[in-house]
């Protein structure tokens, strides 16, 4: 594979389910915004990578130092999130290769772990079509009847919940979501849109706790959550250190 490595944060949803005054992403969560905590997160794991984020031309909430990353660029936001990944791609295509490896990351899941990032990364990185992190599903899953009442319990074998980051070649994915926006196909995340192409993407396990942030009791949910990852984690070493904010380069 390419020895490039994207990160693609798509920060431009409204977060209407949360009932509060401003997105989600910019909502506190253990003293700092939502974003920075993501973005945090991924800057542990992945240090040297190149980061677009996607954000809404109307933004007046970011901050650029929140952004711990050396080479990052700035991508306009869509009507959907399809429609923000596809500007992604669009903005760093001058420079990224066909092969470059490109992870997408939702900027609600701050609490995806460095180990489970690593892991996405070294299952993916000679896979030919790529892959996500995702957990098989442990609920009884019951289809309702339109009507609010319980039509058929579902098997849940072979089941799984699809997590982010999703990663995928920069030329693949780019042509995948082109393509299936051009068809019609719903394209709820990277995946779907490679699948609507014929191939089959890799299901890496990862960890349950890597929550997406979408109903205001998530937000305390995960505040748990980082408290205790923060309890099991070993010390910071030189190797790992913690991330933090500091100003940016190619906004």
């Amino acid at each position: 594979m390419s020895g490039r490595l994207w990160l693609v944060v798509p920060a431009a949803g409204q977060g209407r389910r949360m009932g509060a005054d401003r997105p989600k992403q910019y909502l506190q969560l253990a003293g700092r915004p939502v974003l920075a905590r993501t973005l945090a997160r991924l800057h542990e794991a992945f240090p040297e990578a190149r980061l677009c984020l996607c954000l809404d031309a109307d933004d007046g909430h970011f901050d650029p130092a929140w952004v711990p990353f050396d080479d990052w660029r700035r991508a306009p936001g869509g009507v959907e999130r399809v429609d923000s990944v596809v500007n992604a791609l669009e903005t760093i295509a001058p420079d990224a290769a066909e092969d470059d490896l490109v992870l997408v990351h939702d900027v609600a899941r701050p609490c995806v772990t460095v180990d489970d990032l690593s892991r996405l990364l070294a299952a993916i990185a000679d896979d030919p079509v790529g892959g996500l992190l995702a957990a098989p599903v442990a609920d009884t899953m019951k289809r309702d009847d339109g009507a609010g009442r319980v039509r058929a319990t579902e098997s849940r074998e072979g089941l799984w919940h699809a997590y982010t980051p999703q990663g995928f070649r920069h030329g693949l994915l780019r042509r995948a979501l082109n393509d299936a926006l051009a068809r019609g196909v719903a394209v709820t995340d990277e995946a779907s849109a490679v699948e609507a192409a014929g191939l089959s993407p890799r299901l890496v396990s990862g960890r349950r706790d890597n929550l997406k942030i979408t109903h205001p009791e998530d937000l305390a949910l995960a505040e748990l959550v980082l408290a205790a990852q923060a309890l099991a984690a070993p010390a910071p070493s030189a190797t790992h250190p913690e991330a933090s904010p500091r100003g940016t380069k190619g906004a």
